[in-house]
């Protein structure tokens, strides 16, 4: 890795409050002073190149997530085991809320009052933990990873090159993919539908390179993805349709796009990710970012003059 990216793995993983995200950028525009700071509400997305211009944007986010007790488990081909999971989370809160309404209702003597006082108490300690906690102090692989390798992308990149491509950090995807759906309207006039949105979420712990493509990123796009990543001894690749797999990041505002991510494998889970949103996110796997610089690499050289 270049020492600036080492020097953001080593030092820069806490990117939540206000102020921590100024400084993060200051560190940016210090080695690269061509970097836009674009505001969209209260959003700071971070582009460099021209989106006008661009056939592909390059994308992560680089936010940082609250701590959690309980990691973010995600697994993309198997949605029940994902619902589930989901399911099993919102149980302590659902106790929370009767514990919270079982107390009140003496002092009030009002049941729908004491019911709905449960309730909020719910949704605030559910709106806490999930948004407005501590920042989660490891974040190597949600999403410095990401973050990472554009960075590693655009160093590489030979001039004819970044005159094809801009690459976008957005804000505020832990909260609800909110950087990226204001990003997308205040540029709502380009012609996002024939621009790929390539978005690295979560690339630096598993084995297994999973490429999520929607429907119009399938039928644009599918072979070149295939082709600009093929499978190598240490490292698998699956493309799959958004229609198939199931992942939750800031892609899902743009017309044609593909998720990227590295899923570990388990015989009956199939593929799934564990540890991000909590302190245990710490393994980065440097060669994920060697292997997805060369094949983006790969897939920009493949486009068209």
């Amino acid at each position: 890795m270049t020492p600036i990216s080492e020097t953001i793995l080593k030092s820069w993983q806490v990117r939540k409050t206000k102020a921590q995200k100024s400084a993060f950028i200051r560190f940016l525009q210090d080695h690269f002073p061509e970097l836009q700071v674009q505001e969209h509400k209260k959003n700071r997305n971070l582009v460099l190149g021209d989106i006008s211009t661009a056939k592909v944007v390059l994308t992560a986010h680089y936010d940082t997530c609250a701590r959690l007790p309980f990691p973010n488990f995600i697994t993309p081909l198997n949605i029940w085991a994902y619902l589930g999971y989901q399911l099993l989370i919102v149980v302590p809160f659902i106790a929370l809320m009767f514990l919270v309404e079982a107390l009140v209702s003496p002092l009030v003597q009002d049941n729908r009052l004491s019911l709905l006082v449960g309730y909020f108490a719910m949704l605030g300690s559910m709106f806490y933990l999930l948004m407005g906690g501590p920042a989660n102090p490891y974040t190597a692989n949600d999403n410095t990873s990401g973050v990472i390798t554009l960075l590693e992308l655009y160093q590489a990149m030979p001039p004819q090159q970044r005159g094809r491509v801009a690459i976008v950090l957005f804000d505020n995807e832990e909260n609800g993919l909110l950087g990226s759906k204001a990003f997308y309207k205040a540029h709502k006039q380009e012609a996002w539908k024939e621009k790929l949105l390539f978005n690295f979420d979560c690339v630096s712990d598993g084995d297994t390179l999973l490429f999520v493509l929607n429907k119009a990123g399938m039928a644009g796009w599918g072979d070149t993805v295939r082709a600009a990543f093929p499978a190598t001894d240490a490292k698998q690749v699956r493309v799959e349709s958004s229609s198939k797999a199931f992942y939750p990041s800031d892609q899902a505002n743009f017309p044609t796009n593909c998720a990227v991510s590295s899923m570990k494998t388990h015989k009956l889970l199939g593929l799934y990710m564990d540890k991000i949103h909590t302190p245990e996110d710490r393994y980065f796997d440097t060669r994920n970012i060697e292997f997805l610089t060369a094949g983006t690499l790969r897939l920009l050289d493949s486009l068209p003059e």
